[in-house]
């Protein structure tokens, strides 16, 4: 996707994709997205006990819920509906909370009344003549639905991620089980008894270690991003899909040419109405041939509707019927004597048993891309709602921002996956708790599908209830099985979605109370530009860049700097960054600018508005665009175009090119040490009052110089003067200014409120990311230290 397309601009693009463009993301897309899809026949029947087939009509109940279970789900609601619920190109349970954010006004980002005022008044002028649904105003007035939104959100993508860890897992070990039942057949005529029963023991433990070296290859390929890996794992599904297919049609008519008629949902019926326990819980596992749908949608960022849609119901959808009902047709003839019969590999004809196994081994680890790609992304849109501790996240594509890579994370799915392998080495176990991954995370994408059914596509209330009631029918059905096998290895994925939860919970939670503590504390504009000169405030050449989540008044954390520091620069400018519930803001909208006071106190306020798959923070030259963004303002300020009224003036949207003049002329200047400041030049300021300021060691980069347009008729003499003043300052040095903030929690608090808060300090203090990553040069960096009693 094109940064500099607007989400209008990018759907329209989405209409214009050529079909010769559909077909190489279509390829693409095998690589990623459907090799779980694909490759889970290796454990849906396998992973059934043996003893519950009771006779040939039990192949027949089994391959009828696979059947009408594949069609419904994957089919019918994520192919035909679920991705028609894009959030300009980007999918997954962040994706439709944003939607619902937009639309329904249920979101918990930190916002004041001012700075919805300033963010959202181009969404007021666009939904100023609709008729408010009393759904919409029933869900915004009320504070407990936007939290439980939220909470089920945060659920959902907990789900994506224990999906995530557990994946690798049980595809890697399934098809490594296929190499131990094929060693366990050879017997060496050499060997004494007691030899080949020591060689027998040592065969059953072949899985774990293979699944283990298949793992860290497939956690190290992720740093080459999306794009490569799917057109180097492509073609093994391809070849994969081929021959599970070719072996589905060769089963069919070998063993059972009747298994198609297990479609008619008579079947399903009789397999409910002699349902006991043992058999009911038999469905997690049937549960398993739809692992991936969710990733249809999750992964959507990556690829486009149409590429996902192809592939699913053109190839992979008809190859998983015809691959089920194979191996329906061997059980059907094999139940009652042949040992493993329900694997698929007892399916293959013996001369293609070692191709099988050694393509089963290469796919399986393919199937758990599509997962580990959905981790990456909804943890990347967590993270732009500030939902998810700060973590490195590495753009793999220019075309398409919704294609990242997060190496911290890649790293801990690989320990946590090891660590499932190692120690439960049980397919049976850890697919009780892939079923209770996929059955979740579905669930939570019926509820939200539907309340975007009702609020964003404005459909009757009728049409949203059939939706959840259809769809959460089936859903529920799955649960109950999933339940009768909690203490059998599904457990473990609660225990990961819990802490995964808490982190997210935390961090959210530590975010919204510090932003509060910023509001209640903040101090007006007044006391900068009216009062400041009275407390023997000087200025200073040089800019002052001033990073604060507030966009209204001067943060505490300055004005504390001020009090003790009694001097500040000749030009300051407040950024704020500020996310929006979109995939990306263009940049001829990102920049919102405006003064803070009158014209001769050249203080500025600059808000940046970014998505969550923008990656505005990775970049070198942030602080030129912000200047130029100002210089953009003080030349278009005169015709107030695009401007609106705030509680501390006039803000306008800059960036969009002018016609006939640039406001500033950047010139790239020779190398040189950056950052240079006017305020001190020690290595390490301590004020009066204890409070620790650091400095740090100079760094050289490249940097942008401006200058005047030549002689302009159209322009006043007080803007080229406030503009020649710009780069004066600018020449002069720019300092960056960072509140270093310190929570503690009231002694009176309550234990829930303290473990928060402890959890937040711990994850800030760890974090790998600063929190403005924006390459600032150490020499210029100015953070001063604040007490937030929380």
């Amino acid at each position: 996707m094109d940064p500099s397309l607007s989400p209008t601009t990018y759907s329209d693009e989405l209409k214009k994709e050529t079909w010769r463009h559909s077909l190489i993301l279509s390829f693409q897309t095998l690589g990623v997205v459907y090799g779980r899809l694909s490759t889970a026949p290796l454990y849906v029947f396998g992973t059934i006990q043996m003893t519950d087939f009771k006779s040939n009509e039990t192949a027949y109940e089994y391959f009828s819920f696979i059947f009408w279970t594949l069609t419904v789900v994957s089919l019918l609601k994520y192919a035909f509906i679920v991705l028609r619920a894009d959030d300009n190109g980007e999918g997954g349970v962040f994706a439709l909370y944003s939607l619902l954010c937009r639309h329904a006004k249920v979101g918990l980002l930190p916002n004041d009344r001012g700075t919805k005022e300033i963010m959202q008044h181009e969404e007021v002028s666009t939904l100023r003549g609709k008729v408010e649904s009393r759904a919409r105003k029933a869900i915004r007035n009320h504070r407990s639905s936007h939290y439980l939104m939220l909470f089920t959100a945060l659920f959902g993508a907990c789900m994506i991620i224990g999906d995530g860890v557990i994946t690798p897992s049980i595809s890697v070990l399934s098809a490594s089980s296929g190499l131990q039942r094929l060693l366990s057949n050879i017997k060496y005529t050499s060997l004494t008894d007691a030899e080949q029963t020591i060689s027998d023991d040592l065969k059953k433990y072949v899985p774990v270690p293979s699944a283990c070296v298949i793992t860290i290859g497939l956690f190290i390929l992720q740093y080459y991003g999306t794009h490569k890996i799917g057109f180097v794992l492509a073609p093994i599904v391809t070849i994969w899909l081929l021959f599970i297919s070719g072996l589905g049609i060769y089963n069919v008519f070998q063993w059972d040419p009747k298994i198609f008629s297990a479609i008619s949902p008579a079947y399903m019926y009789r397999f409910v109405r002699k349902i006991n326990k043992a058999s009911w819980k038999s469905l997690n596992s049937i549960l398993l041939c739809i692992a991936g749908s969710e990733t249809m949608f999750t992964d959507l960022g990556h690829f486009s509707k149409r590429s996902i849609k192809i592939t699913f119901v053109c190839l992979i959808y008809p190859v998983l019927v015809l691959c089920y009902a194979g191996q329906a047709a061997f059980i059907s003839k094999h139940w009652n004597g042949t040992e493993n019969f329900n694997h698929l590999s007892e399916s293959v004809p013996n001369h293609l048993r070692h191709v099988f196994i050694l393509l089963s081994l290469i796919a399986s680890a393919v199937g758990s891309q599509a997962t580990i790609t959905a981790s990456f992304s909804i943890i990347n849109q967590c993270l732009a709602l500030r939902c998810f501790p700060r973590v490195k996240v590495i753009h793999t594509s220019d075309k398409r921002l919704g294609q990242v890579y997060i190496p911290d994370v890649n790293w801990l799915l690989m320990a946590l996956s090891l660590s499932v392998t190692i120690g439960f080495h049980d397919i049976t176990r850890i697919a009780n708790a892939a079923g209770m991954a996929i059955v979740f995370g579905m669930i939570v994408t019926t509820c939200m599908m539907s309340l975007v059914i009702a609020l964003y596509w404005e459909k009757s209330l009728f049409v949203s209830g059939c939706f959840l009631m259809f769809f959460g029918f089936v859903e529920a059905v799955y649960v109950s099985a999933c339940v009768l096998s909690f203490h059998k290895g599904a457990w473990y994925l609660f225990v990961i979605s819990a802490v995964s939860f808490t982190i997210m919970l935390a961090w959210h939670y530590g975010t919204m109370k510090k932003y509060e503590f910023d509001f209640q504390n903040k101090v007006s504009t007044e006391w900068l530009t009216d009062y400041s000169p009275g407390l023997g405030v000087s200025r200073v050449p040089g800019i002052g860049l001033i990073y604060t989540d507030m966009v209204t008044g001067i943060p505490a954390f300055f004005s504390h700097f001020i009090t003790n520091l009694p001097a500040f620069h000749q030009v300051l400018i407040f950024v704020s960054f500020k996310p929006q519930p979109v995939p990306c803001v263009p940049p001829s909208e990102r920049y919102l600018v405006g003064r803070v006071g009158t014209k001769d106190y050249r203080i500025y306020r600059c808000i940046v508005r970014y998505g969550y798959c923008d990656q505005i923070r990775d970049t070198d030259d942030f602080e030129e665009q912000i200047i130029s963004s100002i210089g953009e303002f003080i030349s278009l300020e005169e015709s107030d175009c695009e401007s609106l009224t705030s509680p501390e003036g006039r803000m306008m949207i800059v960036g969009k090119p002018l016609l006939d003049r640039n406001a500033l002329i950047p010139i790239h200047d020779t190398t040189s040490v950056a950052g240079s400041t006017n305020i001190a030049n020690n290595e390490t300021l301590t004020s009066p009052s204890g409070d620790l300021i650091e400095r740090k060691t100079p760094v050289r980069r490249k940097k942008v110089r401006f200058l005047m347009p030549e002689g302009s008729p159209r322009m006043r003499v007080s803007v080229r003067d406030e503009l020649q003043e710009l780069i004066d300052a600018r020449e002069s040095g720019t300092a960056y200014f960072l509140g270093q903030s310190h929570l503690t929690v009231r002694h009176d608090s309550n234990f829930l409120k303290k473990f928060l808060i402890m959890a937040y300090v711990f994850l800030d203090k760890n974090c790998r990311e600063p929190p403005v990553a924006l390459n600032i040069p150490h020499a210029a960096l100015v953070e001063v230290g604040m007490v937030y009693i929380i």
